[in-house]
């Protein structure tokens, strides 16, 4: 490693009052770019010279969050005003690293040697113990990695070569706080910029100032760059080296995954930062990314699966499991201590840095296992992906997102694992109102399964089904008959079910609906006469099956004049499901809408209006505001009383 120069900065103030010159070694100038951090640095200088000294303080953040640069404006602070403080600089990066600058220290100090065969970092650490030491402010840098630190079976660690000693103040810098809770002493966290901080920085940066006038552009790059100041700096040295403007930096960050990658991938020269470290962004958390899969593949393994899903609102319960509860708590420990994940408040869920998901998506795409690990993780969210339980909306809306994006993100993956998720997304995306969105899964799954299945295959004519009813929702009517009918077709012709099989039952019932739509009502009402008759004489009264084959057929009375029957078969579902299925339960929610519409026809307002008021009321909790169901139980709830304005 290439000596640093730093013969210009040792220097030496003489103060009466002790009998040893200070003297500072600090390896780099001072950042003339450096802005803000006003509550930090007063946090650490509290911290370390709150008292007479045998502190030690580490400073935790994560990588690229300006930590050593933070630490450079503590030791030239303390030279200029603190003149009994010798300051004194050591990187903890690697051994070698670490006895360099022990060596380079104990030269300047012209410490002599006992012999030949001394450790320099022996004789440094007893020099700094000693009278002779004085009081002094040593930065250990990069104290990142346990085994460096506190030695591992093939090497000592560094940190039994550090002085202890009442005149002595120690401050750590380090990404992972594990180490702060193993060095001991006080810990003071280090997060993003806040946006003043940021826009200073860019400016301090730019050869342009006048791009700072693109206020819009400004707000979007530090937005989308998380006011992480590495990544400010990469961004201003990209701009100055290309002319392009801020809105085209954003551009291109926002344009593609590989443009973002290459972006914060693309490294550049920054004479504030050491020699050998990592400028760019995406490449600064790599070490740390392979240090922990060399320690703690647990933890690697979790932080793979992490890089395919989405990096906010992950459910602990969409990980993958671990061999123990202690295993899995140990790798979000981990993650956690080096700041990669973080825990919003006291649930289980998690966030993920932005720029950390996108440096780990990098490091799998190094390590060339990308396609092998989104195959992973495609499958475990398969098998842990609920069906669309209505009773529990919360947990499938939290997994949707990561499941959309393995789908993007896998698509090398095997066509079943792929059509059993784009079923369950679609179906999930159906029941939230999301019509368009369901059908493009709706169509991939059957098109997947149209390639590798045959045409009578039960897979198969499942999804054709899903698919005809996302089609009937969105008004393509006729492609949902043409659909239902072939599966009709064949389940009695070809598989030839018996007539109470509960598959043919619903594919009946739903082109019953589909002939509903199409105008085909005597149709409609002939089929769904069949299905309720055989499920009444097969079923309890209350099973929803039954219940929603009955709904059915009192609509398509409704429609095809026969109001008398849609009043008695619907009044009897209501009151059934009242009995039977949750308050909230959209079947009987449905159920009670139309009858209180067809009340409403009849004349029978004040009961229309109770009964539709109570829907309104528990659909507003339940559902989005641009749900299908809720705006249409609004929009009648609407009518009726704009009709009766004294109500």
């Amino acid at each position: 490693m290439k000596a640093y120069p730093m013969w210009r900065d040792l220097r030496s103030q003489w103060d009466p009052g002790r009998t040893t010159p200070a003297r500072h070694y600090i390896p780099l100038s001072r950042n003339k770019r450096f802005v803000g951090r006003e509550e930090v640095l007063e946090a650490l200088r509290q911290q370390l010279f709150a008292s007479d000294g045998g502190q030690k303080v580490s400073l935790v953040g994560l990588g690229g969050v300006g930590k050593t640069q933070v630490a450079f404006q503590i030791a030239y602070w303390t030279k200029e005003n603190k003149p009994d403080y010798s300051v004194f600089w050591v990187s903890a990066m690697s051994g070698a690293s670490f006895e360099q600058a022990c060596t380079e220290i104990s030269e300047q100090l012209e410490i002599r040697k006992r012999s030949d065969n001394e450790d320099v970092r022996q004789s440094l650490r007893q020099w700094l113990e000693s009278d002779e030491g004085g009081k002094w402010l040593l930065v250990v840098d990069n104290a990142d990695d346990m085994d460096i630190l506190f030695g591992s079976s093939e090497n000592d660690g560094i940190f039994q070569y550090l002085p202890e000693s009442d005149s002595g103040l120690i401050l750590f810098t380090t990404r992972f706080r594990r180490v702060a809770a193993e060095v001991g002493g006080e810990m003071v966290n280090l997060a993003e910029m806040s946006a003043p901080e940021a826009i200073r920085l860019l400016g301090n940066c730019l050869f342009r100032k006048d791009l700072l006038g693109d206020e819009k552009g400004l707000a979007d790059l530090l937005q989308e760059l998380t006011y992480l100041p590495l990544a400010i700096t990469q961004a201003a040295a990209y701009i100055n080296t290309t002319g392009v403007s801020i809105s085209k930096y954003v551009e291109l960050l926002r344009k593609t995954d590989q443009d973002a990658v290459e972006l914060m991938s693309r490294e550049f020269r920054d004479s504030t930062r050491f020699e050998g470290s990592r400028h760019a962004v995406a490449t600064t958390w790599l070490v740390s990314f392979y240090h922990i899969r060399q320690s703690y593949p647990d933890a690697a393994d979790l932080l793979t699966f992490l890089s395919c899903i989405e990096p906010k609102a992950i459910p602990r319960s969409i990980l993958p499991l671990f061999s123990s509860e202690e295993a899995m708590l140990f790798a979000l420990g981990t993650l956690d201590a080096y700041a990669f994940l973080v825990r919003r408040g006291d649930v289980d869920t998690f966030d993920m840095h932005r720029l950390v998901h996108l440096a780990a998506r990098i490091w799998v795409r190094k390590e060339a296992f990308a396609a092998e690990v989104e195959k992973s993780a495609l499958l475990h969210v398969t098998s842990v992906f609920p069906w669309n339980e209505w009773s529990q909306p919360d947990r499938w809306r939290a997994y949707l997102p990561h499941a959309i994006r393995l789908l993007w993100r896998a698509q090398t993956a095997s066509p079943e694992v792929r059509s059993e998720l784009c079923l369950k997304v679609g179906l999930c995306l159906f029941d939230d109102g999301r019509i368009k969105e369901a059908i493009r899964y709706f169509e991939e799954c059957y098109n997947l399964r149209s390639e590798y299945l045959d045409q009578d295959h039960r897979d198969r004519l499942m999804s054709q089904n899903g698919l005809a009813i996302a089609y009937l929702a969105n008004n393509q009517v006729k492609e949902a008959v043409a659909l239902l009918e072939e599966v009709v077709r064949i389940q009695i012709h070809k598989h030839k079910l018996p007539e109470d099989h509960p598959e043919r039952l619903l594919a009946q019932q739903n082109l019953a609906m589909a002939y509903q739509g199409n105008g085909q009502v005597k149709e409609a009402v002939t089929l769904l006469e069949e299905v309720v008759r055989t499920r009444e004489q097969t079923l309890a009264e209350d099973p929803p099956d039954r219940l929603a084959s009955q709904h059915q057929l009192a609509v398509a009375y409704q429609e095809n004049g026969q109001v008398k029957e849609a009043v008695a078969l619907l009044e009897e579902v209501v009151r059934i499901s009242e009995q039977t299925l949750e308050e909230d339960h959209p079947d009987r929610l449905a159920s009670q809408h139309n009858l209180a519409y067809i009340y409403w026809d009849l004349g029978q307002n004040p009961l229309a209006l109770r009964m539709m008021r109570h829907v309104v009321k528990i659909r507003q909790r339940m559902l989005d505001p641009d749900h299908p169901a809720r705006v249409a139980s609004e929009k009648e709830l609407g009518k009726m009383e704009k009709s009766l304005p004294s109500v």
